[in-house]
C-alpha cells in the first residue's frame, strides 16, 4: 500500500509541474512533446496519465484554461479583444471567437457587451461592502504546497494544512508562516466545480526540496491590489464580485493574468465567523 501511495504522490507531483508550466505559458505555443518531457512520463503514457488526473485530455485542458482566461479578461478588463486573443495564445481574434462560442454559446464581443449574460452564476455586488484596500509590490515568496481539485467550498483546507505541518516535521524544516496562503487558479463563474484548482501553501523562509505530492515553487514578486475582508467565508464569492465589479474599476487597476490568492489571518476553529479576517490578493499591472 505504501508503494502505491508513493506512486500516486509522485504522479501528482509530475502532473502539477505540467499544469504550472501551462499556466505560465498560456500566451505561447504549447508543444505536447515538451510537456511530456516536463512530466517525465514516456510519450506513450503521458496522455493517459494526464487524462486520468485531470479528468479530461490534456489538449482539452489547455483550450479550456485559455478560454476561461479570456472570459475573465473580457469581463474584468478593458483590454481589446484582439490583445486578449494574442495574450492567451491564439493567432487571431477569430480563433478565440470560434472556441469561445463552442464553450459558452456566445461570442467574445457579445459577452463583453452583455453584462447581464452569465456563463454560470450571476454576480452579487454589495455596494455597502467596505474593504480596507491598498496596491503594493509584494516580494517573491518561497512556498510549499498541496494541490486540491474540486469545489472551493468543499475542499478540506484544515486537513491539507495539517499535512503541510506534518511534512515540515518529518523533513525537520524551519517553520514557515503560520497563516495559510491559498492560491485559486480558476474562476468558479466560468470553470466547472470539479475542475477548480487550489494550492494550499505555506510560505517558507528558504527553498525546499519537494517530495511526493508536496510541491515547492517560488511565487515571483509582483504588484497586487490587496483587500482585507472581515466576515464569514460563506460570503467570499460576493466579496470577489464586489472587488471585480466595483473596487478594481474605481482603483483604475489593470488585471494581470495570474491567479488570485487569500491569506487567512486567524483560526476559524476558535474565531466567530463574523470576526474572520481574510486578505485577498488580486494581481494587477
Amino acid at each position: 500500500m505504501e508503494n502505491k501511495k508513493t506512486t500516486q504522490e509522485e504522479y501528482q507531483k509530475c502532473v502539477n509541474a505540467v499544469i504550472d508550466y501551462i499556466n505560465l505559458h498560456l500566451g505561447e505555443e504549447i508543444d505536447l512533446k515538451s510537456l511530456a518531457k516536463i512530466s517525465h512520463f514516456s510519450p506513450f503514457y503521458f496522455h493517459r496519465i494526464m487524462k486520468a488526473f485531470l479528468g479530461e485530455p490534456i489538449g482539452t485542458f489547455i483550450v479550456r484554461t485559455r478560454t476561461e482566461a479570456a472570459a475573465r479578461l473580457l469581463r474584468y478588463s478593458d483590454m481589446p479583444i484582439a490583445d486578449i486573443a494574442y495574450r492567451i495564445g491564439y493567432s487571431s481574434p477569430s480563433s478565440l471567437s470560434k472556441v469561445f462560442k463552442q464553450f459558452y454559446g456566445i461570442s467574445p464581443l457579445e459577452y463583453r457587451n452583455n453584462k447581464n449574460f452569465v456563463i454560470m452564476k450571476p454576480a452579487i455586488i454589495r455596494p455597502d461592502l467596505d474593504l480596507q484596500r491598498e496596491v503594493k509590490e509584494v516580494p517573491a515568496r518561497n512556498v510549499i504546497y498541496l494541490r486540491l481539485f474540486g469545489d472551493y467550498k468543499l475542499n478540506d483546507y484544515c486537513g491539507t494544512w495539517m499535512r503541510l505541518f506534518q511534512f515540515i516535521k518529518e523533513q525537520e524544516l524551519p517553520m514557515g508562516e503560520v497563516m495559510p496562503l491559498c492560491i485559486y487558479h480558476d474562476d468558479p463563474k466560468v470553470t466547472p466545480a470539479d475542475k477548480l484548482r487550489t494550492d494550499v501553501c505555506m510560505v517558507m523562509p528558504e527553498r525546499v526540496t519537494p517530495k511526493g505530492d508536496v510541491g515547492f515553487k517560488l511565487i515571483p514578486a509582483g504588484r497586487y491590489a490587496i483587500f482585507l475582508y472581515k466576515g464569514s467565508y460563506e460570503h467570499l464569492q460576493a466579496v470577489y464580485d464586489t472587488i471585480y465589479g466595483k473596487y478594481i474599476p474605481e482603483m483604475e487597476c489593470t488585471l494581470r493574468n495570474e491567479p488570485s490568492a487569500e491569506r487567512y489571518m486567524n483560526d476559524p476553529a476558535n474565531t466567530a465567523p463574523e470576526d474572520l479576517l481574510t486578505e485577498i490578493y488580486i494581481p494587477v499591472e
